[in-house]
């Protein structure tokens, strides 16, 4: 019988379970909040897996969550509390904080398998992608919501959306479009899509099966992949509304330059199919829908979420995390645009209002203002540091898939 470890100093927001030696399973545990990543389960986490890191006898790590999802991203109204205090700063201390971690996991020396039976958004999308193994069910959901809060996905979003196929990347970012389990699977998010009623017997297997293997790390994660695949399936997608239908549409419009120029692509997909009368008389509602979404997102953000990816793709994954903190710290302090403040409140306290955005048009942005984003952080302050990661000797994991 499986027990959950922790000791009285430590809160139970991560759990540990310990079936044996050599698996070691820890699960997020906010459930109430769909396991929001507060500052505590971060520091928790990083000390967790550099530990299981050294420790020989630990040969897999798993990550999962506890309820309905693996993780909704950070934790919004800790965030919002630390920003109307003034403690910006404070606030950052997270972002750093899952930054490591996620740099952590991408160039961990084990096999290590994430499992998003769930919700997996914003930054637990990225603690999601960032692991060797990454798997989803039919109850998957991933999505990257940042630009209609007036941020920007972060924390490696520009490393991994930029390697994914036919700039279905910028579509993930700019739009925020959720998928389900058989488009993670297709565009290459999930490594394995396996149905939940068969997760148990599959960990079963796993903790009865990796303490016997005593070869190399190469051997193992071969090994834990075998073991995986003998559960997956290769889902169908649904067949209307999937983004993954609307490939060659996603290439066209989304590899343009700016936003400004995504969106009149876009709108001129959808003036020709009204034209052609091919979709539902010329009314296409995955084309309305993200038309929609584009105009309803921050336009500060999406010029600079696109310019990230862009960016990212020719960057590893640490100096995209460098980058991304970089961003991070000017839409905390609010000082060039108050968007993410404006994307909050709506959010937490008045969900029927529209949001003002400023400025709330694309052509009135400008691209001095955009660059600020991406300057060293002591050009605007002597005290704010430049993110620094440790030292790694593998590659990143979602770089060898």
């Amino acid at each position: 019988m499986a027990s959950l470890n922790f000791d009285h100093h430590r809160s139970p927001e991560v759990l540990i379970q310990d079936f044996n030696s050599y698996v070691r399973t820890l699960i997020l545990n906010r459930p109430r909040y769909l396991n929001a990543l507060s500052g505590e389960m971060l520091s928790q986490l990083l000390q967790l897996f550099l530990a299981d890191e050294h420790d020989a006898k630990v040969k897999l790590v798993i990550l999962k969550g506890n309820g309905k999802a693996f993780s909704v991203g950070g934790d919004i109204a800790e965030v919002a509390r630390l920003l109307d205090s003034g403690d910006w700063r404070l606030g950052l201390k997270a972002t750093a904080e899952v930054s490591k971690l996620i740099y952590l996991i991408a160039t961990y020396s084990k096999p290590q398998l994430s499992i998003a039976n769930g919700m997996a958004m914003g930054r637990g999308a990225a603690l999601y992608v960032s692991s060797r193994f990454r798997m989803a069910t039919e109850n998957s959901i991933f999505s990257m919501p940042e630009t209609a809060l007036g941020a920007v996905p972060e924390t490696g979003a520009s490393y991994f959306l930029s390697r994914l196929p036919r700039f279905f990347g910028e579509y993930l970012a700019l739009t925020g479009a959720q998928l389900d389990g058989s488009e993670m699977l297709a565009c290459g998010i999930a490594t394995h899509f396996v149905p939940a009623a068969k997760l148990v017997l599959l960990e079963q297997e796993l903790l009865a099966s990796t303490g016997a293997l005593t070869s190399s790390c190469d051997d193992l994660v071969s090994y834990v992949s075998s073991i995986i695949s003998n559960y997956s399936i290769q889902p169908a997608l649904k067949e209307r509304g999937s983004a993954w239908h609307n490939m060659d549409v996603i290439e066209k419009c989304f590899s343009k330059s700016t936003v400004q120029e995504v969106v009149s692509a876009l709108e001129k997909e959808a003036t020709d199919d009204i034209d052609d009368g091919h979709v539902n008389g010329g009314n296409n509602p995955w084309l309305t829908s993200t038309i929609e979404s584009l105009k309803k997102a921050s336009p500060i953000s999406l010029k600079i979420a696109l310019r990230s990816i862009r960016e990212g793709r020719s960057q590893g994954l640490g100096e995209c995390l460098v980058r991304e903190y970089r961003i991070a710290c000017r839409i905390a302090r609010g000082e060039i645009s108050t968007d993410f403040r404006e994307g909050l409140s709506a959010l937490l306290v008045d969900r029927d209002r529209i949001k003002k955005w400023e400025p709330c048009k694309l052509e009135l942005l400008s691209d001095q203002m955009v660059d600020r984003y991406f300057s060293k952080l002591e050009n605007d302050d002597e005290e704010l540091k430049e993110l620094e990661l440790p030292a790694r000797s593998n590659s990143p994991a979602f770089a060898k898939l």
